[in-house]
């Protein structure tokens, strides 16, 4: 399987240790980033570029996942997110990457360096990769439902709306919230 990499300088050392790791159980690793350390540098475009990366894989029919690093692994998330058929995960658990992968069909995982072992790390990586999607109806339903969102705009209607009535406002109506009505 082909494992595109990024990181930003939080997790330089660990990009490093996986991609031997990785190397070493047959999977060819692309790195995006950094080559070297910086601590100012920023992680937005190493991430963008991992997950363009995969995205494109994937459409191409090449059995492709990404794994993005960084201090916290919030900041590469949102990031990777960026992207249009990413679907990026912050992982902290075998439980998290396994449901990443079970559920969301997840592409890439952010994992925050400064917050687990390199071994740790590793750990949640192998799980991710040898994880697959369940192919449930309920999950599928809910990646097309981010998937059109995310494509034009579109998302399902609200069943509040139509039992509040036109000037609703989260299921109540404007005259129940303005103290000074009726």
């Amino acid at each position: 399987m082909r494992i595109h990499i990024a990181t930003d300088h939080a997790g330089l050392e660990f990009s490093t240790q996986l991609q031997h790791h990785l190397a070493g159980e047959g999977h060819e690793v692309v790195d995006h980033g950094p080559i070297e350390y910086d601590p100012l540098d920023d992680y937005p475009a190493f991430c963008i570029r991992a997950a363009q990366a995969v995205v494109r894989d994937q459409r191409a029919g090449i059995e492709t996942l990404g794994v993005v690093f960084g201090g916290s692994g919030n900041g590469e998330q949102i990031a990777a997110n960026k992207v249009e058929g990413a679907r990026a995960a912050l992982v902290w658990s075998i439980a998290t990457a396994e449901l990443a992968r079970e559920h969301n069909d997840a592409n890439v995982i952010a994992i925050g360096a400064r917050q687990h072992t390199i071994d740790e790390a590793i750990t949640f990586i192998d799980r991710f990769i040898a994880t697959p999607f369940s192919g449930e109806e309920r999950h599928a339903r809910r990646i097309a439902q981010l998937s059109d969102f995310e494509r034009d705009g579109s998302l399902l209607p609200d069943p509040r709306a139509a039992e509040a009535g036109a000037g609703a406002v989260g299921g109540e109506s404007a005259d129940a919230m303005d103290p000074e009505a009726g």
